[in-house]
């Protein structure tokens, strides 16, 4: 979401080599990967969170290239998902630390229009899950229960 709410042009980054096939000196073993990334899902990390620790502490680069499956769609099969997509759970987590900086800080007008904007990327992100039945019909980002759904 980079240019949504913004003028500017793009964003200058490092981009990750364009490989078809796994690095020899990877860890490739895809059984042992499809464990490991249940293991940490039980033990509370997220998705991102789990690509991480495979990177930097089990040698596997990428684990599309690896497995031939996503991260998010492994979690899937073995029934580990949330209710609440991980990409919403953040921003509704970022939205709601926002109203609380903006409950003591009345006046700060910055604040409230990126609030405006989160909040507003959480409707979009809802009516497209809502649309591809990831969450239920009918469901509604209401920032007044969103602090209960995310202690879940």
């Amino acid at each position: 979401m980079a240019r949504m709410h913004a003028r500017r042009r793009g964003i200058a980054s490092s981009v990750r080599p364009y490989r078809k096939e796994v690095p020899a000196w990877s860890n490739s073993d895809v059984k042992e990967i499809e464990g490991k990334i249940v293991e940490l899902r039980k033990a509370g990390l997220t998705c991102a969170q789990i690509g991480l620790v495979l990177r930097d502490k089990h040698g596997v680069p990428n684990v599309k290239l690896a497995t031939g499956k996503r991260i998010n769609a492994i979690v899937r099969e073995n029934d580990l998902d949330t209710d609440i997509p991980e990409d919403l759970r953040n921003l509704m987590h970022k939205a709601l630390g926002m109203r609380k900086h903006l409950e003591q800080n009345k006046k700060d007008l910055h604040n409230k229009r990126q609030l405006q904007l989160t909040e507003a990327k959480v409707r979009r992100l809802v009516k497209y899950y809502v649309g591809s039945k990831r969450l239920p019909l009918g469901w509604v980002y209401k920032p007044e229960t969103a602090e209960i759904l995310l202690s879940r």
